[in-house]
């Protein structure tokens, strides 16, 4: 437990930017999971108007900082690929 006042709201500003990078994490594997399933069931028309939507989410994940820009990018450079093997 945090002992000064300055440590009380550094945990509290700690708890509201994990809460809401797992949200975003949360929000680009749905999206990235949209692909994937497409991908592997066939439906590639599916899976290309899925993409923009992944792509635009990992994107900005990374600019947020809630994941590294050379995850994302080779996330979304591998998702671009496996679209459009």
């Amino acid at each position: 437990m945090p002992n000064h006042k300055s440590a009380e709201k550094r945990a509290r500003q700690n708890e509201k930017r994990r809460l809401r990078n797992r949200q975003v994490v949360s929000t680009v594997r749905t999206l990235v999971k949209h692909v994937r399933t497409a991908i592997q069931s066939g439906e590639t028309e599916a899976a290309k108007a899925a993409l923009p939507a992944a792509v635009r989410a990992l994107s900005r994940a990374a600019d947020k900082g809630v994941i590294h820009r050379n995850t994302a990018s080779r996330k979304i450079g591998r998702l671009v690929k496996a679209v459009n093997g």
